[in-house]
């Protein structure tokens, strides 16, 4: 299993990393910051300062409808946010 799933390209995201060299992935739940850190460098060949992850935990949702109340939630995400070097760059838009 990969520990990189996806990269976070919003508005917030993307003007983090122009601005302070620092960019947002949606990790592995059980990923640490040493196996994120060593994953970035391995996939994009850039040398990594900072990492700092989140755990966003799930939304949970109750709906009424006919047949009776209907509960579910989202799944729970684990962010990570990598602050690389200065002068080295992802380009998270060459595979769009």
């Amino acid at each position: 299993m990969s520990i990189l799933i996806k990269p976070i390209i919003t508005e917030k995201a993307t003007a983090d990393s122009e601005l302070y060299n620092r960019y947002s992935f949606v990790v592995d739940n059980k990923s640490n910051k040493v196996e994120i850190k060593k994953a970035v460098e391995a996939v994009y060949g850039v040398s990594v300062t900072k990492v700092r992850t989140i755990n966003v935990r799930p939304d949970r949702k109750v709906r009424y409808t006919k047949a009776g109340m209907v509960t579910g939630k989202t799944k729970a995400i684990k962010k990570a946010i990598v602050q690389v070097a200065e002068g080295d760059v992802i380009d998270l838009y060459s595979n769009l």
